[in-house]
Order: structure tokens, then sequence, then C-alpha cells
């Protein structure tokens, strides 16, 4: 079989943790050259957790600006990756998730009639505008993907309900179960250390708290902040930690509703081990990320996902985490349930986390083996 060229393409912090068990497993085999681009949608942090795995990228598109619109966003990215295709043969396409750059690459892939490979895909909200843009944004990458790695039953069975053909979906788990198997106990100590010099108590009253999304942008952010304030002040033994995206839409309304607060830490966006050790210390996850409802139930974290609608039902349906949108009132209720119990009573231990085993890397390579060798011309 000929050496195949796969060009990984990433650019978020999320897709740099997801991708990188299936970058690592690809590399194991010499079949494949694997060459990473990133677009930098997240400069610094897609390029410090690629490091953490000991990946570097072998482009570098440096394609965000302050302030740009989403057309502009998606100008720049496929403008530059253009460039990449131009000058390099690949094989097939490796996209994951739902950002602007799945957008993008799965485009760029396609108009040079390449292959394209989705990690992570079939998620739906069923809803275009939540999350916003990332539900259109997975909705149309699927139309032109070769490969649709599925990470739960429902999301196969949604692809399914798109007339996607059945041999072009494959069940895999997801690759951020498999991410987390990266992390020894060393690192996570090694985290822990660091996380305790800043003056973070990593005891029995510990909330995480994340929020970014740009639905939640405007009013909504505002009333979960709100929230959230009124929690430090109920529960004043407890310790809130808030990383604070680099956004300037949520790190000014951040700043300026809890810098304050005595008993509510915010800070910079925090490194892969950092960011599971407080997961799995924290007695309760509030926020609105999609990554952190599939990793919490590792840990039988409580979660409240900040958001009207989520693609991860899963988490829901198991018991592990609870909508309860922008509403403070609700955010309030629902949070004061779990901190009002002690630690240990609250943990949800003894479920199985619906998202993976770890095994996803090692799944998708098999099916790219299948995919060339029943496409020799591809």
């Amino acid at each position: 079989m000929k050496k195949r060229t796969i060009l990984v393409v990433l650019g978020t912090r999320p897709e740099a943790i997801k991708l990188a068990p299936v970058i690592i497993e690809l590399r194991k085999h010499k079949d494949y050259n694997v060459l990473v681009c990133n677009t930098e949608q997240q400069k610094e942090l897609s390029n410090q957790t690629l490091a953490f795995f000991d990946i570097k990228a072998d482009f570098n598109l440096d394609a965000m600006r302050p302030d740009q619109t989403l057309p502009e966003v998606q100008s720049r990215i496929m403008e530059a990756l253009s460039a990449v295709y131009k000058t390099n043969p690949v094989d097939a396409t490796i996209v994951q998730g739902d950002t602007m750059t799945v957008l993008c690459g799965a485009l760029v892939s396609f108009y040079n009639k390449v292959p394209v490979f989705h990690i992570e895909a079939g998620l739906r909200s069923c809803n275009l505008f939540e999350p916003y843009p990332e539900e259109a944004i997975r909705q149309m990458a699927a139309r032109l993907c070769d490969l649709h790695f599925a990470p739960t039953p429902k999301a196969q069975a949604a692809l399914l309900k798109e007339n996607i053909a059945p041999e072009k979906i494959i069940l895999t788990g997801n690759t951020v179960i498999d991410a987390l198997s990266c992390l020894s106990e060393d690192t996570i100590a090694v985290a822990r250390h660091h996380l305790q010099k800043t003056g973070i108590m990593l005891n029995d009253k510990l909330v995480l708290v994340t929020v970014h999304r740009r639905e939640n942008h405007g009013k909504r952010l505002d009333n979960i902040l709100s929230a959230i304030f009124e929690l430090t002040q109920e529960f004043a033994d407890h310790q809130f930690i808030l990383p604070v995206h680099p956004n300037p839409n949520v790190q000014t309304k951040v700043y300026t509703a809890l810098q304050d607060v005595p008993n509510i830490i915010l800070t910079q966006p925090l490194d892969y081990p950092k960011l599971v050790c407080l997961m799995k210390e924290a007695k309760l996850i509030m926020t609105d990320s999609g990554g952190i409802q599939e990793e919490a139930p590792t840990f039988g974290v409580p979660v409240l996902v900040m958001r009207y609608e989520t693609e991860r039902q899963e988490g829901v349906e198991a018991g592990f985490a609870e909508l309860v949108g922008a509403d403070p009132d609700k955010i309030i209720s629902k949070a004061r349930s779990v901190l009002q119990r002690d630690k240990i009573s609250s943990r949800l231990n003894g479920r199985k986390n619906p998202y993976g085993n770890g095994q996803a890397a090692k799944n998708i390579y098999t099916a790219i083996i299948k995919f060339f060798s029943e496409n020799v011309h591809a």
C-alpha cells in the first residue's frame, strides 16, 4: 500500500485535545504521513495543548484578527488553507467537531477533491441557533464528508436520519476519553501543585465555572454572571474558579461582574492538565462548554449546562448533566440542590460514561485503513 498523506486540520483547544489521540495513533504506523495544520482560531490555547501532547503543527495559519466577523474568519481561514493544498499533495483531510475551522477544512478539501473524514460527527441539537454557529456548521460539513466517525449511537442515528449512507458511518466513541488516558497521575499531581500555589483550594467545596459560547453573549451572559454572583454570596464557604475566556465580549463582562468577589478566582485560560485536575476535584461544574459535558462523567461530577439546547443529550439522559439555560432562578436553584449536600453524596459514581471507553482513536485508524483499501484510487 502506498504511503498516504493525511492532513489534520484544527484550530481550537478542544480540537487539539480530541485530535491528539488520533494523530498519535496514526503516527504509530509507517503507512501514513500525518501533517497537522493549525488555523490558530485559538492561537495560544491550541498551540499550548498540542505541545502538551508533544505535537507540533506543520502549518500555522495565524488566521485570527481582533473583532472579526464570522464571514471574515471564514474568508481568512479558507484563503490560508487553500495555499496549503496547493503546495502539498493530500490524500485525505481529518476535521473534528463543529468550528469554523471544520467548515473551512471540509470545504477546501472538497474543492480540491480530497476525501474528508469527520471526527465527532452526528451531534445535533436540531436548532440552527443553539449552539450558534456550530449547529449549522456541522450540518453543512456533513454533506461533504466521506467518513463520519460518530461518538455515540444517538449521533449515529442522527446521521442515518439525514440519509447519510450507513457504510459511511462508523461508531467509534469520543476521542476526548482517549485524551484523558494520556494524563498520568504524575501529570495531574504537578497540575494540582501549580493550582494550589495560585490560591486554589482543592477541597470538598470547589465549583468550576466556564462560560464563553457565542449564543450566550449579551443579556444571557449578564444573567449567568448574576446567578454566579448570588451563589457566591449564599455559599461563601465555597470557592468558585472561573477560567476567563480571551474573547473580549466575555472577558470584560466577567471581570466587571465578578473580579471583586472574595470567594471567586478568575484565572487566565488553563492548560489541559490543570483543567482536568479541576474537573476531577470539583463538587459541581457549571458550564456552557461541549467538551466538559463529555469529560465530567468520567469523574462522576454533576454538571449544570448553561445552555437551552445541548447536542450531548447522552449525559442528560444518564443523569450526569442538567440543562439550566441562562435562567438565573433555575441556575441558582439547581446549583443550590448540589452545593447544600456534601461532595461525596453529590457524586455520580458507578455510572458508565456514555461517551466512550478510550478506544476511539484505534477505531478511527481501523476505519481509515478500510477506506483506503476499498478506495485504492482515493
